[in-house]
């Protein structure tokens, strides 16, 4: 049977011959339609990585957002930690500063701009890299991002390219995130 049958089968939810053999196994179909067989490559190009045990600070207040990030960035190899508001962030930035900050614009009491203007005031945290993130489609939220000292900006819903594309940029020749111009 192919798949194109399996497939309609599955759609319609029934079994022709009423033979249990006959239905459709979902974990079957799921192998068939994943990625490339034998663990072919689909990149273009080579992506260089953040070097393992990169320290990330995600700071979001969705659920569904940070855990999707965090699985992103666990499976990578990085130590991550997270927090659902902007003064839990900072609090964890400065007991023990990550590396990188993915920081949410829209956040419960303090949002996203103000704690960027703290980490950027603060010589300790000055040189941390963060890409701020929001679902606002409007472009003067980037804008304003960028001119108050954000790395990157990263529109909500983001493919997994996206992320690491953006982390990309950052990377030094060590593979370690460093803003643009800032000292190692």
């Amino acid at each position: 049977m192919n798949l194109i049958d399996r497939l309609k089968r599955f759609l319609a939810q029934s079994t022709p011959s009423g033979n249990p053999e006959d239905a459709v196994n979902r974990s079957e179909l799921e192998q068939e339609t994943k990625g490339p067989p034998n663990g072919i490559e689909r990149r273009q190009s080579d992506r260089r990585c953040a070097r393992d045990g990169t320290r990330a600070l995600i700071i979001d207040d969705s659920a569904t957002v940070t855990a999707a990030l965090a699985r992103m960035l666990l499976q990578n190899r990085y130590q991550l930690d997270t927090a659902a508001d902007a003064e839990t962030g900072l609090a964890k930035i400065a007991a023990n500063p990550p590396e990188i900050i993915f920081l949410d614009i829209v956040l419960p009491g303090m949002n996203g701009f103000e704690a960027l203007r703290r980490i950027r005031r603060d010589e300790a945290t000055r040189a941390i890299p963060v890409i701020m993130m929001s679902g606002n489609e409007q472009a003067t939220e980037q804008f304003y991002a960028q001119r108050i000292g954000a790395d990157d900006f990263m529109k909500k819903p983001f493919s997994r390219f996206e992320v690491f594309a953006r982390v990309e940029k950052l990377l030094d020749a060590e593979a370690v995130p460093r803003r643009p111009g800032a000292a190692a």
